[in-house]
């Protein structure tokens, strides 16, 4: 009975303060008489926050350096210690303490890295870090990645993907490449001078190894062209099993047909308004007009020739390509060292030298 005694001393207390409804004892000890006051949702009291300690803030302070200029700001505000400020926001005194150190090659990598981004706009960090590498660098994507963010580098205006309708027999789902040579393609991509003069261009690739075989610029081109370059690179590689395309006059003609037949390449027509069907010659359509056409200025039709079989030639040798491991699709077998120093913007591009010299 004493111990119970006891504990009920020490309780009580603490349960002068608690209202039960049995019998509405406590509300009297209360004082006022108005019970509890209700909880409001607007209510941002001086105890507000205590309920929840981590929402009392905008955002968890991740990364050390925030930390340090958070703790810094502090301290200069409150004039508070420097240890009790890094006990209450859970910083290390050590870390706190700690001068950063960057890499030695942080400076050179940032110069080559927005060297790249203002040479290659179209390119994102998993490019740029596949041409680092290319150049003699030894940097994940993940580093790259920091830095793209921190200068606030950025691939703008992205293009909304196509979903695929339908399928037709030509479609390049109906019939995937299966190796170099399986199935070529090919189509049209339109342009113009500085004085506004139209001009076009006959885009061969190989869809397996991803290749641009051909760009065939002329002002105009007729079935004749289509048969000419394709003869050149019949004589050169071989004929291909198959060829796709779309169902242009120039594609469909009857010489055209007629003579592919003898030859023994078969003929993969897309479904009409169907440019999806034809995925992968669009795609490499979208990336000359994106990478080129849209940023170059052409004064002539010569120029026009020599910058674009210029980009053909980067394209096939230097570009790293996304769906071949970022990987050039035709690598020349002795490709000069590219530069590792902040010059990188004057030697990047070896096969675009014409570019420079035209301008």
């Amino acid at each position: 009975m004493p111990a119970d005694r006891g504990q009920r001393a020490d309780l009580l207390p603490l349960a002068q303060g608690i209202w039960w409804p049995e019998d509405g004892s406590g509300s009297a000890d209360e004082g006022s008489g108005e019970g509890e006051r209700p909880a409001s949702a607007c209510d941002f009291g001086s105890d507000a926050r205590q309920a929840d300690l981590a929402g009392g803030g905008k955002g968890k302070l991740l990364s050390p350096a925030r930390r340090r200029r958070c703790i810094d700001h502090v301290r200069d505000v409150l004039d508070v210690s420097e240890r009790r400020v890094c006990r209450v926001l859970g910083q290390h005194r050590s870390t706190q303490r700690k001068v950063p150190c960057g890499a030695d090659d942080e400076e050179a990598l940032t110069e080559d890295i927005i060297a790249l981004a203002r040479q290659y706009g179209r390119y994102g960090y998993r490019r740029v870090t596949a041409l680092l590498h290319a150049a003699g660098w030894s940097v994940n994507h993940k580093r790259v990645e920091r830095i793209w963010r921190r200068e606030g580098l950025k691939v703008p205006q992205r293009q909304p993907k196509r979903g695929r309708l339908w399928l037709n027999d030509g479609s390049c789902i109906r019939l995937r490449p299966e190796y170099p040579g399986h199935v070529w393609a090919y189509d049209f991509v339109e342009a113009r001078t500085h004085d506004g003069r139209k001009f076009r261009i006959l885009t061969i690739i190989d869809e397996a190894s991803r290749e641009c075989l051909a760009l065939v610029v002329a002002r105009r081109l007729r079935h004749e062209d289509v048969l000419a370059a394709l003869a050149e690179l019949f004589i050169e590689r071989g004929p291909p099993a198959h060829i796709r395309s779309d169902n242009g006059s120039e594609f469909i003609a009857t010489a055209v047909q007629a003579w592919l037949g003898q030859i023994g390449v078969k003929t993969l027509y897309i479904a009409p308004g169907s440019p999806w069907e034809n995925g992968y010659n669009e795609s490499f359509n979208g990336s000359l007009r994106d990478e080129l056409l849209n940023g170059e200025i052409f004064y002539s039709l010569a120029e026009a020739k020599v910058l674009i079989e210029a980009w053909r030639r980067h394209y096939n040798t230097v570009r790293p390509h996304s769906s071949l491991g970022y990987r050039p699709p035709a690598p020349e077998a002795a490709t000069p060292p590219l530069p590792v120093s902040g010059s990188a913007s004057l030697h990047l591009r070896p096969a675009m030298a014409a570019e420079t010299t035209m301008h």
